[in-house]
């Protein structure tokens, strides 16, 4: 335990042959030394990932599995991570903000158990970055000159997977579908007839029920210091790739702290739950159309992993506005925040309209 407290709070592993300290290599199952050229194999375990016991968890019956670790927030945006004890100054990855030396705390926290290894290194990563950037429509012209790469770090981001068994009771309503033959005037070669069409109609009947889904691994991503969306777009994650929890992995990589609790979690994790719910009422139910009044429904069973994900983070600004971009540290997939030059849209406009007046005049 005590090494795992060591490196969550951003100590790192030492090269047996200089003493100097050593990172771990993306895409293998080494950690290296920069200077002497040293890589350690790191053994992975042949275990299980496990689940954890999510009630037991909140009711503080199992102590084994928190650590107490190191952390600096930044006071800007309010990310709370690990900071290497050697450094006497740093900013943080999210928002560009100086960090305070002196917010360094410790905090006990849920131990992750499992995570996914960065895949790609710093330079494939700013490769597709670059990819990304070159892609951009109506960018403004200087946009590559004024950004800078100087924060792009490598970080595990927080996740919880939880899994479930759900009882719903429900009401609502089926509609089945009936046609009837309808008479209708119209005109034909300039003579008004008379002509009969099938339409159709609903006839309504209540409805109730009980149903039963289980969920497996509803992924909830723990952090509120990236942007929703964009987050959600680096998904799908290679989550049959998880390796058990070993702390070489994070050697030269930031790790973030939940910001979103257990208990957050979960309720997150119970909205995610409610599409398929909904889905398995309206099987339920059947007919042709399905309308959902009430739903109670109780969780039971309930477990969950804490798990790390790598992504790759900066930050730069543009006109005194902050952007955000992330880079998915095992597909590359690069999602981001980015400025627009107005004039090249207003350009782009005013061309289209050129344009069409000319095809006009020739119409």
């Amino acid at each position: 335990m005590e090494n795992i407290n060591q490196e969550v709070s951003g100590s790192k592993i030492t090269c047996k042959s200089c003493g100097a300290y050593l990172k771990y290599k993306p895409g293998t199952q080494f950690t290296s030394c920069e200077y002497c050229g040293f890589e350690n194999e790191i053994v992975v375990k042949q275990t299980s990932i496990e689940e954890h016991d999510y009630l037991a968890m909140l009711n503080n019956e199992t102590p084994q599995d928190t650590i107490s670790a190191q952390f600096i927030k930044c006071e800007s945006c309010q990310a709370v991570s690990t900071l290497s004890s050697n450094l006497s100054s740093a900013f943080c990855p999210y928002c560009t903000s100086p960090l305070i030396i002196g917010n360094l705390h410790t905090e006990t926290i849920i131990q992750p158990k499992s995570l996914l290894p960065f895949r790609l290194d710093q330079k494939l990563a700013k490769d597709e970055f670059a990819k990304w950037i070159r892609k951009l429509w109506f960018a403004p012209n200087n946009l590559k000159q004024v950004l800078s790469l100087d924060n792009f770090k490598g970080i595990y981001i927080p996740y919880w997977t939880f899994d479930t068994d759900t009882y719903t009771e429900y009401s609502g309503e089926r509609g089945e579908y009936y046609y009837v033959t309808e008479s209708y005037t119209t005109e034909e070669d300039g003579e008004q007839v008379t002509k009969t069409r099938e339409v159709r109609k609903t006839r309504w009947y209540d409805a109730s029920g009980a149903v039963d889904v289980p969920f497996d691994d509803l992924l909830v991503i723990a952090t509120r210091s990236l942007p929703a969306t964009q987050s959600q777009r680096l998904e799908p994650w290679d989550m049959e790739n998880l390796v058990p929890f070993d702390e070489s992995y994070l050697s030269g990589f930031i790790t973030e702290k939940y910001q979103i609790n257990l208990k957050e979690g979960f309720e997150i994790a119970k909205e995610l739950s409610v599409s398929g719910i909904e889905n398995a009422i309206r099987d339920d139910i059947g007919g042709d159309e399905q309308q959902i009044s009430s739903m109670e429904t109780t969780h039971s069973n309930i477990t969950f992993k804490h798990l790390l994900f790598p992504v790759y983070v900066s930050a730069y600004k543009y006109n005194k506005k902050l952007y955000q971009f992330l880079i998915n540290g095992r597909t590359g997939e690069v999602q981001g925040q980015r400025p627009y030059s107005w004039i090249k849209i207003v350009l782009f406009v005013i061309a289209i309209l050129i344009l069409l007046l000319v095809l006009s005049m020739f119409v």
